[in-house]
């Protein structure tokens, strides 16, 4: 298991034990984070915007063309942002923080 710390979007901290091979996404799912995922992880959307501490951003796999492209969609983006659905945990990833932005950009149309 892999610790994994979320701050929301008011500054509260919740540190978590996350399954190695699941995705940020369903790890804040799992523990009744509230990180959206409107797509539910299927690189549709950007609701699943995520800061990543520098030290484990530079450790992240490069994103995809398509991941960059919906970045370029996500409200408050900074140099450390990916997708939670695209971070796959893993040991290197023991100790990470992440800050949820206090809002999202959801361009899908029901």
């Amino acid at each position: 298991m892999t610790k994994i710390i979320f701050i929301d979007g008011n500054g509260e901290e919740k540190e978590v034990e996350a399954q190695n091979g699941l995705s940020l996404l369903e790890v804040a799912h799992n523990n009744e984070i509230d990180l959206e995922g409107a797509c539910e992880g299927s690189l549709a959307c950007s609701t699943c915007h995520v800061i990543v501490e520098k030290k484990f951003f530079e450790n992240l796999p490069e994103p995809s063309e398509e991941e960059e492209d919906m970045l370029d969609l996500a409200w408050g983006l900074t140099h450390t942002s990916r997708l939670g659905c695209q971070i796959i945990i893993d040991d290197k990833l023991d100790g990470m923080t992440v800050k949820i932005p206090s809002g999202t950009r959801n361009m899908s149309v029901e």
